[in-house]
């Protein structure tokens, strides 16, 4: 990508989660893009940026590299760049407490933290495993799922050579999303979030976890997910003002494909 091929876009805090890097699934090219084009005082990397327990061979490009370099940089710099751990990287929670900082001082280490938007309005930031019910915490069903959706996607690797044509993506992403779905069913995670962070005094929770990105208020407290990117390319955004604003990285994608058609 060549510096400024595209708008770069300004906000006061960035908040993305659900990398997944080492994974198969990971879109490190695309979040590397999304991050070349994006400044922000406050970077808050929201758990699962790498994917610690995954299943099958480690993929790791010059991208992934690329990403851990430039937040090191932009640390370096004077940003402040905040890891909250989930539980596909659940490893590093050993480390919280241990130093503040971590990366050669790049990054701060935190469980959850609470964010002060320019409004006034105060997040509790976390993954979001934290609430998951006793029988996720096991991860029975949650390393099921990532077995399951790993296998889905040596199949998809596998048609896509076989056919040269994505046709068959279709079938397959419902079927990832039909995974997802189970590890949702009962769960009552939205709800405890938005009832953790109310009950300890906050105006919102801002969160990842289960790759559905979503904006909405439940009564007076904000909940907020930032989605992932391994399927959504999607992050959480605050404006200068302390607003909240879902970026959608595919759709983006799409607009200046269509601008370039134009031009060209």
């Amino acid at each position: 990508m060549q510096p400024g091929a595209a708008r770069r876009r300004r906000l006061r805090s960035l908040f993305v989660s659900d990398l997944h890097l080492g994974s198969g699934g990971a879109r490190a090219s695309e979040f590397l893009e999304f991050l070349c084009q994006t400044d922000c005082a406050t970077i808050y990397l929201v758990g699962d940026i790498f994917d610690i327990w995954h299943v099958g061979r480690v993929v790791w490009s010059p991208a992934h590299d690329a990403i851990l370099a430039d937040l090191a940089a932009r640390a370096a710099k004077g940003t402040r760049v905040v890891y909250l751990p989930g539980n596909h990287d659940a490893a590093m929670r050993n480390f919280v407490g241990l130093g503040d900082r971590l990366l050669q001082g790049a990054f701060e280490l935190h469980d959850s933290m609470t964010h002060v938007a320019a409004d006034g309005r105060r997040y509790l930031v976390l993954h979001g495993d934290q609430c998951d019910s006793r029988f996720l915490k096991w991860h029975l069903l949650t390393r099921l799922g990532s077995r399951i959706e790993a296998a889905l996607r040596r199949l998809d690797r596998a048609l896509l050579r076989a056919t040269g044509s994505p046709a068959e993506q279709g079938l397959l992403d419902l079927l990832r999303q039909g995974v997802n779905a189970l590890v949702l069913i009962g769960n009552g995670f939205e709800q405890r979030l938005v009832r953790l962070a109310r009950d300890s005094g906050h105006d919102g929770v801002i969160c990842g976890h289960y790759h559905r990105a979503a904006l909405r208020d439940h009564g007076r407290t904000a909940y907020a997910n930032c989605g992932d990117w391994v399927d959504s390319l999607t992050a959480l955004g605050e404006t200068e003002d302390g607003s909240l604003q879902l970026l959608e990285w595919a759709a983006e994608a799409q607009v200046r494909a269509q601008a370039q058609e134009c031009a060209a």
